[in-house]
């Protein structure tokens, strides 16, 4: 017999005592973290330390907004219809992380148009280096959470979802989540070598087309392992989060392919070495 893992965490940190959830905790965690990683890039190419802490504003509103009306439109557009209040009741789940990116892009390109020293592009491609490690975050705090469970499977890692709300929850499944997690884990490395080699020198777009390709594309792949997250799905060859990944892929190698047209073009404002004035002294 298969030793399956038996997944019955509690999703509250001290259950009876403080209703404060992991995923909030984890969510939470992903914009603390990357605003100290931007901190860091923008102090390293002398730009103002203060901006990450109005880049982090804009983050959490962009992402919550976009996240919700993300859900309400691609997952239940007919259901919030008929019930309009409940979409600001974001407490009872149901973010779309589609919704989420096209929020953060909108919100980065309000930032940059008042700062003429970050160009859309050029924040894009830093900010998306955190904001991988955020989707790892984010992803395992699904699996405290018991949802986005995967497809029944019988692999030898495979989850008991004790506490998911199916019909079948002693079926062992394949843990999505967790798939999801250590994908962005690495894609997060893989972004932040390329920029901690390269730096300024990187065409603009780059970074941004890159994350755009990995998370998308293996988003594509994982929606296979995963259960529909809504009943309208399973009349479809490909399901929502399938969909909507492909233009995310296709507008990755659009800025991917540009931007490798542009490389060793000048950047569009003088870039500055942080180590001039040393440099001078």
């Amino acid at each position: 017999m298969l030793a399956f893992i038996h997944w019955d965490v509690n999703p509250e940190i001290l259950p009876g005592i403080l209703p404060v959830r992991w995923y909030g905790l984890l969510f939470s965690l992903g914009f603390f973290i990357g605003t100290w990683i931007m901190a860091k890039i923008f102090v390293n190419e002398n730009r103002p330390e203060s901006d990450a802490d109005a880049i982090l504003i804009y983050m959490v509103v962009a992402t919550i907004i976009g996240a919700r009306l993300g859900h309400v439109l691609f997952y239940q557009p007919d259901y919030y219809l008929q019930h309009p209040l409940e979409v600001l009741q974001i407490w009872k789940g149901g973010l779309a992380s589609h919704g989420g990116a096209i929020g953060i892009i909108i919100a980065l390109y309000l930032y940059s148009s008042k700062r003429p020293d970050q160009p859309w592009l050029w924040i894009l491609d830093r900010i998306v280096i955190p904001v991988a490690l955020a989707g790892c975050f984010i992803r395992f705090g699904n699996l405290m959470n018991s949802e986005i469970i995967g497809r029944p499977t019988d692999v030898p890692w495979a989850f008991i979802f004790e506490r998911a709300y199916v019909a079948d929850p002693l079926t062992p499944r394949h843990p999505a989540q967790l798939y999801e997690s250590i994908t962005y884990l690495i894609i997060f490395f893989i972004l932040g070598t390329i920029y901690k080699k390269k730096g300024h020198k990187l065409p603009q777009g780059i970074l941004f087309g890159l994350f755009l390709i990995l998370v998308f594309g293996m988003r594509f792949v994982w929606e296979f392992f995963k259960e529909d997250q809504v009943a309208f799905e399973a009349t479809m060859e490909l399901n929502m989060g399938q969909w909507l990944s492909i233009p995310a892929v296709l507008g990755g190698l659009f800025f991917f392919v540009r931007s490798l047209g542009k490389a060793g073009t000048p950047p569009p404002f003088p870039e500055v070495n942080p180590n001039e004035d040393k440099l001078k002294k």
